[in-house]
């Protein structure tokens, strides 16, 4: 009983500051941003995204190029925009867009927000689960099955789920310190584990490399059932894959922590070696799984980590899961947690815990993920370009910000505006234009932000508030130090 008081005890101690900036002397430097943005880039998406690219026939140029520039593309994004807006605020998302939209409307948001969440951190429990099921004979999941494939597999994602769900309660330190343990770690198992396949390819030498790589890897062909990949889908998927973390602002919660704003460039370490290198490696192993297997329609990444290097391959694999679930769960907490101040985090934690378990017993999330990130990422984005616009442009135009707050209002029409017609403009341009889901993004970045203008205009027209640009609040001229 007292061990369980003592629980209780720390978890009550843990602040997160959800409804006030972070104090200067909580700020952290750079290098806890490094850790924690390779810990959760370099991780379990990396054993489905890889090999989805495989699937889909992407070439080997296009893989080469369309990451590179892609991957600029996503960092660049997280610095100017997130962290710009993180370090000035020094708040949540979820609290500036309350501030922005006003509480009705930010609690649809934020149920949204946590939804999409969950179902990521799910995925990435059901791919740490296909590792710990090896020594079970567990039965694995194939790329078309949708429900759970048998009573083993049900229980060990509720064990990696429980194990995920403990360290996300203890709150970001306790993300930051195991995403700085596994990092190291992980990146150099997916390199070692690349390469030493590589002459069961047929790879003796650098220079058997790319030649292999265009005819056998990443041949341009893909499977049966699936879509034709090019550069353009491989770049912007890199740039939008994280579309909600960076563009839809949801990083906020976790960079608002940050001491400047170039700490966005931290997620360089992530970005790279998790979703350059990474990938790479992860294609590499799946298309020697294909080639030994006879293009078997078996998914799972732990057994076929586990083929390539052995144990340090499966582990690799439930440690990656976990560190992409840890920061997930974390987010997902924030999210459900600022509808109602007065719940604890932990508690809170704990219950999306619980739901993202149940919805990782479907094996669908992990089949489908590039369809669901870029998905996902679609329906926040809006929102991001609102608080983006809403901190630094609106008050040049002589506009409030902050617009639900100073009037005491619970619905800024202006932002829901916004999202519809934006969400209506890309889901036009999907059903209409024939336009694939991972381009939408870009174009409706810019839909947002007119829209979002124009409406802000008609609604604040009236509005004695919006005469003179809004001060600079107090809390972020004491804490902003960027």
């Amino acid at each position: 009983m007292s061990q369980k008081n003592n629980l209780v005890k720390k978890l009550e101690a843990v602040n997160e500051y959800e409804r006030e900036p972070i104090p200067k002397g909580k700020l952290k430097s750079w290098k806890s941003f490094v850790g924690t943005y390779a810990g959760e880039h370099t991780a379990g998406t990396e054993f489905v995204l890889g090999p989805l690219f495989v699937a889909h026939g992407a070439s080997a140029v296009d893989i080469v190029t369309g990451l590179l520039i892609g991957n600029i593309l996503a960092v660049l994004s997280w610095a100017f925009f997130t962290g710009k807006a993180a370090t000035k605020t020094r708040l949540t998302l979820y609290y500036q867009l309350e501030k922005i939209a006003g509480s009705r409307f930010t609690m649809i948001y934020n149920l949204v927000n946590a939804v999409a969440f969950c179902f990521l951190a799910g995925s990435m429990i059901t791919v740490a689960a296909t590792a710990v099921g090896i020594p079970f004979d567990m039965a694995m999941p194939a790329l078309n099955d949708t429900l759970p494939t048998s009573l083993g597999f049900v229980l060990t994602v509720f064990g990696v789920g429980a194990i995920t769900t403990v360290i996300a309660m203890f709150g970001f330190n306790q993300v930051v310190k195991f995403a700085n343990i596994a990092a190291p770690w992980m990146i150099m198992i997916f390199i070692a584990a690349a390469v030493t396949v590589l002459p069961r390819l047929g790879i003796n030498s650098i220079g058997d490399f790319w030649p292999v790589a265009k005819e056998t890897i990443w041949s341009g062909v893909p499977l049966e059932g699936n879509t034709k990949f090019t550069f353009w889908h491989v770049m912007f998927f890199a740039w939008f894959c994280n579309m909600a973390m960076h563009i839809g602002m949801a990083d906020m919660s976790i960079l608002r922590y940050a001491k400047k704003w170039t700490a966005g460039f931290a997620t360089s370490t992530g970005v790279f070696l998790g979703h350059y290198v990474a990938w790479i490696a992860s294609g590499i192993l799946y298309s020697l799984f294909l080639l030994e297997s006879d293009n078997s329609l078996t998914f799972a990444p732990g057994p076929i980590a586990y083929e390539a290097v052995g144990i340090a391959g499966a582990i690799c694999v439930i440690i990656a899961g976990w560190t992409t679930a840890n920061p997930t769960l974390y987010r997902a907490g924030l999210a459900i947690q600022s509808i109602n101040p007065k719940w604890k985090t932990w508690k809170v934690t704990l219950f999306v815990g619980m739901i993202t378990t149940i919805a990782a017993c479907f094996p669908a999330l992990m089949m489908k993920l590039l369809d669901f990130v870029a998905l996902y990422g679609l329906v926040l984005m809006p929102l991001g370009a609102v608080v983006f616009i809403d901190i630094f442009l609106l008050p040049k135009m002589g506009l409030r910000s902050n617009y639900a707050e100073i009037n005491k209002s619970s619905f800024n029409p202006a932002v829901g505006i916004t999202w519809l017609v934006t969400l209506v403009f890309c889901v036009g341009l999907n059903f209409y234009g024939d336009i694939e889901i991972f381009f939408l993004g870009l174009p409706g970045w810019f839909v947002a932000v007119v829209v979002y203008l124009i409406s802000s205009k008609l609604v604040q027209k009236n509005s004695k508030s919006a005469v003179t640009p809004a001060p600079e609040s107090s809390s972020q001229k004491t804490v902003s130090i960027s």
